[in-house]
């Protein structure tokens, strides 16, 4: 329960909390979307994936100066930024999405024009999660900070689960499948009509830092260090061998994940062989259980368990491996929802014990510093993953799911037996 006493008020941290959550709702959305969306249009698959990694792209490539902006005064006027982005983006992708549907337009420009809604996104969009937390770091202090952080990285978990279940809900003619882009448009004005109405603008009780936040799809908001330091953060080679080992962890399994979620949803189009509306269902309950098994095991498991950073990375590696093999062999939905699922809490595991294995491998001076390297890791994942994972799926099926297993079971190898010069 949050204090009455604190000046971050319930009603505020409920406005920042949806910011985050109409976010990572709708990203998610789109992403369960755009597989079926993509074969109605007969744009091929590859070129799908190709639109989200470099939506990525643009995000990793911009966000750290929105974080940089939340450094200084005016952290609502970025939020509000952040949501026209969003707003701009579904509207966009959604209008041009609806024309193509209906053989207003054709396929080739409906591409062009829906990557340069994702790419509105990718750039505008990455200013709400560091103005986010700048705010509330602004307002905090302690234990009180982290918690209000744990809180708000909750959003974006709740947020995978949320967008994938309601997107089948709001499919409805003429609009059909684009239909959920528009809805989540207006819940991203409403939630910015209520953050100009009743968010006040910045008098924090100290100046705070914005941190870069991951690419919201399909994983959790992390919780940094201390956001409201003022100290410049210190230097860190990626060579440094005491994270060296943790970046290589990091860069090979983050690109695992990324690539399972680029194909998951053909996957299970071509597995269903149901007709695409109805496929669209399949997708969301997959993608659902998949982001269920995330939060179980990063919300239940992991305080339960407590492992090392060194555990959690080995037994998500195994987890994870074990889950994507069953999930690319399956030939029904309840294996592949099986698989999905058993490789997302895998993939629960890995990634909170990278991020803080990383971050006890250097001193506190450091936290800053590793911190970055952490979400550039996350970021990266996401830019060429996906395309991959779907030029593989084209060659044949049950391709990127082995060759991705293979991966992390050699990688959780080299993490078992490697010594001290492995996590």
């Amino acid at each position: 329960m949050m204090a009455s006493t604190s000046p971050l008020s319930k009603e505020r941290f409920a406005l920042l909390f949806a910011v985050m959550l109409v976010a990572a709702s709708g990203s998610t959305a789109m992403q369960s979307l755009m597989p079926a969306i993509g074969r109605e249009l007969h744009i091929a698959d590859l070129w799908v994936a190709v639109a989200f990694s470099l939506s990525a792209a643009v995000w990793v490539a911009v966000a750290p100066h929105w974080a940089r902006r939340a450094d200084r005064r005016g952290r609502r006027a970025l939020m509000r930024l952040g949501l026209y982005g969003f707003i701009a983006s579904m509207l966009v992708c959604g209008t041009i999405l609806a024309a193509g549907l209906h053989a207003l337009i054709p396929a080739g420009s409906v591409f062009a024009i829906f990557i340069f809604g994702r790419a509105i996104y990718g750039g505008w969009g990455s200013a709400s999660p560091s103005a986010v937390q700048a705010y509330i770091a602004a307002r905090t202090e302690g234990a009180e900070r982290t918690r209000y952080l744990s809180g708000l990285a909750s959003s974006f978990g709740l947020g995978t689960i949320l967008g994938p279940a309601v997107a089948p809900l709001f499919i409805f003619e003429p609009l059909g499948l684009a239909g959920p882009l528009f809805v989540f448009a207006g819940i991203g004005a409403l939630v910015l009509a209520a953050l100009i109405l009743r968010l006040p603008d910045d008098t924090p009780r100290s100046a705070a830092r914005g941190e870069v936040a991951d690419f919201p799809a399909m994983g959790g908001l992390a919780v940094r260090g201390d956001p409201g330091g003022d100290s410049a953060p210190a230097k860190l080679r990626w060579t440094d061998p005491r994270v060296l080992p943790w970046t290589i962890v990091g860069v090979v399994g983050g690109h695992g994940n990324a690539a399972l979620l680029g194909v998951i949803g053909f996957l299970v189009i071509d597995r269903s062989g149901v007709p695409l509306a109805e496929a669209q269902q399949s997708i969301a309950i997959v993608l659902m259980a998949g982001a269920g098994a995330t939060l179980l095991a990063q919300w239940g498991l992991i305080p339960f368990l407590s492992l090392t950073p060194r555990q959690l990375v080995l037994w998500g590696l195994l987890l994870s491996a074990a889950g994507i093999a069953v999930t690319g062999i399956a030939v029904t939905m309840y294996g592949i929802t099986l698989g999905f699922a058993l490789a997302s809490l895998g993939f629960g595991l890995f990634r909170p014990g990278f991020t803080s294995g990383a971050s006890l491998a250097v001193g506190a001076e450091e936290q800053n510093a590793v911190a970055g390297m952490v979400t550039s890791v996350n970021g990266v994942a996401y830019i060429a993953a996906p395309a991959a994972g779907v030029a593989l799926y084209g060659l044949w099926m049950p391709l990127p799911f082995l060759a991705v297993a293979g991966l992390l079971a050699a990688l959780a190898l080299w993490v078992r037996t490697s010594g001290s010069t492995s996590p």
